[in-house]
């Protein structure tokens, strides 16, 4: 989930993302994991901005991941927004404690959900992020500059 925000720190909307990270470059140490999201098509965004009205609804929502090889689902996994550890207004609350957004700001929540440590995405394969209130946000990996990267292909579905 990703809560967009605006300069004095309210919620405003909700959308969808997706951040990948390379395995290699964060298993060599933890404290890489910035340098594990710098690639080309790393954090994809969408379909849709999401009004929010109420911040409690959100609790309703599940997060569901799907990963698809050649036409079969090979790992699936749902969370429930409302199990998360951090609720919206606490992640807020400490991203603007020290921090100024004059434009607002983008917020990915991040989840429960990740693959096994011994899975790998591989060219072609889809990876679906899917909340039924605010859409489905498609990314296939594709090689480019001879590298494999993740980058948005669809949209709403």
């Amino acid at each position: 989930m990703v809560l967009v925000v605006n300069a004095t720190g309210q919620l405003v909307a909700v959308t969808l993302g997706n951040d990948v990270s390379s395995r290699s470059i964060e298993a060599e140490n933890p404290l890489y994991l910035p340098q594990a999201k710098i690639f080309t098509g790393s954090c994809a965004i969408g379909p849709c901005l999401v009004p929010v009205i109420d911040p409690a609804d959100l609790r309703d929502l599940v997060v569901s991941l799907a990963i698809v090889r050649n036409e079969t689902v090979i790992f699936r996994d749902s969370v429930a927004f409302a199990d998360m550890r951090r609720k919206p207004s606490e992640l807020i609350d400490w991203l603007f404690r020290c921090l100024e957004f004059p434009r607002g700001v983008l917020l990915m929540t991040g989840t429960s959900i990740v693959p096994p440590y011994e899975f790998t995405l591989k060219v072609n394969d889809k990876v679906i992020v899917d909340v039924p209130e605010l859409g489905s946000l498609v990314n296939s990996v594709k090689v480019w500059n001879t590298k494999a990267r993740a980058v948005t292909e669809g949209a709403l579905r």
